[in-house]
């Protein structure tokens, strides 16, 4: 039996619609995802839903580091998030879902389960 899990590439916006430094909230058939797009131009996507609060707000959150962590302040209680793990830096007990993101041309997609 296979277990493999399909991915879904969605088509979310072009490159020019995220200003670098800046995230965007995206609207997804699960739920919504957080949409960042650092200073050097990388891309990365997390759940948008703060585990702190219960609002679909870290698309609003600070783009910064933490050592040699990029993470983003979640814009109500400031708890960081790893962008590549979703891990909070605060709360080992803490993780935000983790979006695959590719730029295809000037497209963001993100990849979804099917």
């Amino acid at each position: 039996m296979n277990n493999a899990v399909a991915v879904e590439w969605k088509t979310i916006c072009s490159v020019d619609d995220v200003l670098p430094g800046t995230g965007v909230g995206v609207r997804l058939a699960t739920g919504q995802a957080a949409l960042f797009r650092t200073r050097d131009g990388k891309f990365y996507a997390l759940d948008n839903m703060d585990p702190f609060s219960h609002a679909n707000v870290i698309s609003r959150g600070l783009l910064g580091s933490l050592g040699d962590k990029r993470v983003v302040a979640s814009p109500l209680y400031k708890q960081h998030f790893d962008l590549e793990t979703g891990q909070c830096i605060e709360d080992d007990s803490v993780k935000l879902k983790v979006y695959p993101v590719r730029v295809v041309g000037d497209v963001i997609e993100l990849a979804t389960s099917a």
